[in-house]
């Protein structure tokens, strides 16, 4: 299974009020797994950045106007992504500066049914609690000194630690992929169940010590935990 970790860094809030994609980070994980190819790519946003946007990225425009525009790169974005689960940190943010950027460009939009949202399975694991990245950094003890500013392929790193934490850590199936039948047929482990014993074991326990502990069991009377065993 296929998944690519995605961030972006924008100069706003809103891309129909004119604020563009500077930055896109993306990692691949294969069962879970990071397999080491990345996409990284600055963009030139054609406007200029806002003060605050500098200071949250540390990007300025005399550093992207060298870099392509989106039409230049969107579609070897698109061809990096391929129909690959997209996992993302408040996803429908992404998503809406992405569709608006490949609709520009009159490229395919991607659904959003494409894309995993990583701050909704954190509030539903853990409701009420702050779960943002650096907040599930701090839970999970994963280390994000590096972040001092935010990057979208560093973000996209940090996120992936965290989505394989929240989905269960790094072995999500300790189980083997395929295994062999009674019959020696390979079947998937999903399907497989361990078929019953030929013979029962034989019981451990002496008649003796059966004894002695019907007589304790019997003497803690008729409301003893023991009792419901019994019956059953």
């Amino acid at each position: 299974m296929r998944e690519i970790v995605l961030d972006t860094e924008t100069t706003g809030l809103d891309p129909l009020s004119g604020d563009r994609i500077v930055e896109i980070g993306a990692v691949e994980l294969f069962n879970h797994m990071p397999t080491g190819e990345t996409y990284h790519q600055y963009i030139n946003p054609e406007r200029d950045m806002p003060q605050e946007a500098f200071n949250v990225h540390g990007l300025s425009i005399d550093f992207l106007k060298d870099k392509p525009v989106f039409r230049k790169i969107g579609q070897a974005f698109l061809d990096f992504v391929g129909d690959s689960k997209m996992v993302i940190h408040n996803a429908s943010f992404d998503m809406k500066f992405l569709n608006a950027e490949l609709k520009w460009m009159g490229l395919p939009t991607l659904p959003m049914a494409q894309a995993l949202d990583t701050l909704g399975i954190a509030r539903s694991r853990f409701p009420g609690a702050q779960n943002s990245l650096d907040a599930l950094c701090r839970r999970f003890g994963i280390d994000n000194s590096a972040r001092t500013k935010h990057g979208a392929l560093l973000d996209s790193e940090i996120l992936a630690e965290v989505y394989l934490e929240l989905v269960g850590g790094r072995q999500p199936d300790f189980t083997l992929s395929v295994v062999q039948d009674n019959t020696n047929n390979t079947v998937s482990a999903k399907q497989w169940t361990p078929s019953a014993r030929p013979q029962p074991l034989p019981a451990r326990i002496t008649d003796a010590e059966q004894q002695a502990f019907d007589g304790f069991v019997e003497k803690l009377g008729d409301k003893a935990f023991w009792n419901d065993f019994s019956k059953g």
